[in-house]
């Protein structure tokens, strides 16, 4: 009888994280709350040199230290062997804690100085927004 109770709790342990019926985990128990992400595309004007992509990459870069509601931040340049990309060159992902958050980065006034860094030599942008699941 005690080995019966034992092999079912350890089968019930090892168990544990497994699909129940026909229910999935939810995927926040996992990664916890959900997080809103800022994504944005860059595709530069053809007469924009490597050093004025490397002011921009920098001035974007230093915004989190700037703008204290950026839970999160990362970037990088396409890689993509598809050949789809259309252009776009960056990609930089802002993360946000809440749509509040959000609210006040895009009209801060360092995001602002960063666009005015960024104008002149944007041939098209891309923003998508969504909140993690």
């Amino acid at each position: 009888m005690k080995r019966l109770l034992t092999c079912l709790l350890a089968a019930t342990c090892l168990c544990g994280g497994c699909i129940v019926g026909n229910t999935l985990p939810d995927p926040k128990d996992a990664r916890g709350p959900q997080v809103l992400r800022h994504v944005v595309l860059f595709k530069f004007k053809d007469d924009t040199t490597a050093s004025q992509v490397r002011d921009i990459e920098n001035a974007f870069c230093a915004l989190p230290s700037k703008i204290d509601v950026i839970h999160d931040f990362e970037w990088g340049t396409d890689v993509s062997v598809e050949n789809l990309a259309q252009g776009y060159t960056h990609c930089f992902f802002v993360t946000f804690k809440s749509e509040a958050d959000r609210a006040a980065y895009l009209p801060h006034p360092d995001h602002k100085k960063f666009g005015e860094v960024l104008g002149p030599h944007l041939d098209k942008v891309l923003v998508l927004d969504y909140w993690t699941k």
